[in-house]
């Protein structure tokens, strides 16, 4: 069995509903920043893409392009009060246990074993969907969100990509 080369897939995908080729981002280096102290001593927060929101909450748009919602989650929220909206993976495991996509009470674990510090006092759910407005995240969204970050005395972030 030949692997598929899904890139090239959703880049013809997409031409073929009248899109030009897609400009891939290409990150010639990736820096490395050594965590300044101990994991134990940390304070960790978490960034999901999987389209998840409270469940009283209006759902992600699983189609949506350019979606910038940046949701905040609240870190003792009951685990069953999620729901998932995404149109670009298989859910269903998640719909049954959120920590599958959103490993929120794992999080919650490690920091009651010590092996981190402290969760932070916000996780969150956003940069959900298609977003081709690199330029918009790299100068806008992400340092909002750093902000963020730095403002719940963050000192690394667990991030679950969808």
């Amino acid at each position: 069995m030949e692997p598929i080369d899904y890139v090239d897939k959703i880049d013809k995908a997409y031409q073929s509903q009248g899109y030009p080729p897609y400009r891939w981002s290409v990150n010639e280096e990736a820096p490395l920043t050594p965590l300044a102290k101990p994991l134990a001593d940390c304070t960790v927060s978490m960034l999901t893409s999987g389209g998840i929101s409270y469940t009283e909450a209006e759902p992600f748009n699983p189609i949506a392009k350019d979606d910038f919602r940046l949701d905040e989650i609240d870190p003792g929220y009951d685990e069953n009060g999620f729901q998932i909206h995404d149109a670009y993976y298989d859910y269903r495991d998640g719909e049954k246990d959120i920590n599958v996509i959103f490993p929120i009470v794992r999080l919650r674990e490690l920091a009651a074993d010590g092996v981190i510090g402290r969760v932070a006092e916000r996780l969150w759910s956003g940069f959900m969907g298609r977003i081709y407005k690199r330029t918009h995240t790299l100068e806008e969204a992400a340092p909002r969100f750093a902000d963020e970050l730095q403002r719940d005395g963050v000192d690394a972030i667990v991030m679950v990509p969808a």
